[in-house]
């Protein structure tokens, strides 16, 4: 005889990462939430509810989806969200702490388990130089510490994305690097499943086959196109200013003798780099 199957509801809060851009089935995104979802539904009855969208921020997940995720009454929420914060310049890392540990508390008084992450080196994936990776890889850094408050506080289950074997490999990311693959969604799907299983939720997990659509490089071009580039122009305009600077104020602190040299290729780094 066959285990009872459950009911298990599970609310995804998050940015464009939870919404599934990257990974594309039957003309929509689907993403690791969904892939998810969809393997626990193979043994279990499930409610989901996704209220990821792109571009979304911390401030946005209190403000936009905690509400509506909290009406779901989620046995699960996943709160994955904050890079798009450290890309910009008005970066706040109290603020960011305040909304997700806001957001974390208020599920969790639910009973709900939470499901978060710790983010990789994401400047590694954008392949940016030293004087732009290293004020991206500080915000970064400020994020997790907070991920690892709320983990310390609220248990869960987190996901230690740098630790992963494959995230800096080229077939994780999809053509933008701005997003998973569809390997790496099933990847993120697969190590949650992991956990989940050890948690006490017996179902199979994801396969690591893919199985989405096609891939063109025609498909490639309108991805940059649509997606990629308008968020990128965003980053630029917002955040390279702010790096300038960084990069003008390290610049002055090195000796009168090298100064010169610095500075140039500094600013040269981030007007020709284009990268958040």
């Amino acid at each position: 005889m066959s285990p009872p199957r459950s009911y298990v509801r599970f609310a995804a809060l998050g940015d464009s990462v939870t919404y599934g851009l990257g990974d594309r089935a039957s003309e929509r995104s689907r993403g690791w939430a969904r892939l998810l979802c969809e393997a626990i539904a193979r043994d279990h009855h499930v409610s989901f509810c996704n209220l990821a969208h792109p571009g979304a921020t911390a401030g946005d997940a209190r403000s936009m989806q905690l509400s509506e995720a909290l009406d779901h009454s989620p046995h699960l929420a996943s709160l994955i969200i904050g890079l798009n914060d450290t890309m910009r310049s008005t970066w706040d890392s109290a603020a960011v702490r305040a909304d997700l540990l806001h957001a974390a508390s208020r599920l969790a008084e639910q009973g709900t388990l939470l499901l978060t992450v710790r983010f990789h080196d994401h400047s590694r994936v954008f392949g940016l130089p030293g004087r732009l990776a290293r004020p991206l890889r500080q915000r970064i850094d400020e994020l997790n510490a907070t991920y690892d408050e709320i983990h310390r506080l609220h248990g869960g289950l987190q996901v230690d994305l740098a630790s992963h074997p494959g995230v800096y490999d080229r077939e994780f990311w999809s053509i933008d690097r701005l997003h998973p693959s569809e390997l790496g969604h099933r990847a993120l799907a697969h190590e949650f499943s992991a956990l989940l299983s050890q948690h006490g939720l017996a179902f199979d997990p994801p396969a690591l086959d893919l199985d989405g659509d096609p891939t063109t490089r025609l498909g490639e071009l309108r991805t940059l196109a649509v997606e990629a580039a308008p968020w990128v122009a965003r980053r630029v305009r917002d955040l390279a200013p702010s790096l300038g600077r960084k990069a003008l104020q390290a610049a002055l602190r090195r000796p009168h003798s090298s100064r010169g040299k610095v500075m140039k290729g500094d600013l040269v780094q981030v007007v020709r780099g284009g990268h958040p």
